[in-house]
């Protein structure tokens, strides 16, 4: 069974129903990073600046180390990447991981305020979810 990446912001509600949607098509898909709920880089952040570290000093901590290797154990395994807008700041950053990997990577579009033509990079954008699934279901197959 291939798998997905899915990628998002934690404030992103649809992420369980657009993951859902991709397992009922035949995929395996890693969405477990949205677990913590939407304010857990906000509650991250504020506990790091109680105990006085700056954002980089944060970065070296326990917590953002292990955080980081857990999603980019899940991001190496996996086959194909789907990010969904509204997305956070990391999303590109994995998506564009994942596609230097030589990884397939799709974006689901909603109809973002900004526009950005960088999104040519991945190998194909939506706005609609079944339109999405008809080509992953294409990868899927072969």
């Amino acid at each position: 069974m291939k798998s997905i990446y899915l990628i998002g912001s934690l404030r992103n509600e649809q992420i369980p129903i657009i993951g859902n949607s991709l397992r009922e098509i035949g995929f395996e898909v890693f969405d477990d990073w949205f677990a913590p709920g939407p304010h857990a880089d906000d509650f991250w952040r504020d506990y790091e600046k109680m105990k006085g570290h700056t954002y980089m000093e944060a970065l070296q901590g326990y917590a953002a180390k292990h955080i980081f290797e857990f999603d980019l154990f899940h991001i190496d395994r996996c086959e194909i990447a789907v990010l969904t807008y509204p997305s956070g700041k990391s999303a590109h950053l994995e998506l564009g991981y994942m596609i230097g990997q030589g990884k397939p990577g799709y974006i689901l579009l909603d109809d973002p305020e900004r526009w950005d033509v960088m999104l040519q990079f991945a190998t194909g954008i939506y706005t609609d979810m079944e339109d999405l699934k008809k080509e992953l279901i294409q990868i899927r197959d072969d």
